[in-house]
């Protein structure tokens, strides 16, 4: 095996699988508070402006992009909802991606613009709300990126891992900074990443 340019023997890429394994594992619990404490945040905008019961909007709903091809965050909020019959039983089945989905510029009016100060506190106050509403986005797609390398056992050593962890922390923080403090106290992640092997 071949890594950063440097061969290795079949012991130096083993010690390398296995923190590969370790900090991906290690990574899981940062990753699942991202994701809560992400989709309770934009759902909090969603109730704020279309009711507690926003899943069922059809409003809402219709404003959902809807392709033929590819995802479709009306499809996924259809199916999410089927058989559930409360807003927090919807939460969780969507897919990870259908937040980052509501990110976008066509947002800004119906979501971003009155209420992104609310839901994400911590924002940046030298950033527009399209500013800031982008900056999100591009985090949240980062972070998906890693959640989904880690879900399909895919190796993470080539990344960034210190961005990858930061970009965690800053979506949690924007929301609440009691819970990035706790995340960041309770993770095993910074002290594996010292000890990647090579």
């Amino acid at each position: 095996m071949v890594f950063n340019g440097t061969a290795l023997s079949t012991e130096q890429a083993l010690k390398l699988y296995e923190w590969n394994a370790q900090v991906s594992a290690a990574f899981f619990a940062p990753l699942h508070l991202c994701e809560v404490v992400f989709r309770n945040a934009v759902s909090e905008a969603l109730e704020r402006k279309y009711g507690l019961n926003w899943p069922w909007n059809t409003t809402f709903e219709r404003s959902l992009p809807n392709p033929d091809r590819g995802y479709s965050p009306r499809r996924d909020l259809i199916n999410a909802r089927n058989g559930q019959n409360t807003t927090g039983k919807v939460i969780p089945e969507l897919k990870f991606v259908f937040w980052e989905k509501l990110l976008t510029r066509r947002f800004d009016d119906r979501l971003w613009t009155p209420f992104l100060h609310t839901v994400f506190p911590n924002h940046e106050v030298t950033l527009s709300v399209p500013e800031m509403r982008n900056k999100l986005r591009v985090l949240l797609e980062n972070v998906r990126g890693l959640r989904n390398r880690i879900a399909h056992h895919e190796p993470i050593i080539a990344r960034d891992l210190e961005l990858d962890f930061k970009n965690i922390d800053l979506l949690i923080n924007y929301r609440c900074s009691d819970t990035a403090h706790w995340t960041y106290k309770n993770q095993l992640v910074t002290p594996l990443m010292e000890l990647k092997p090579f």
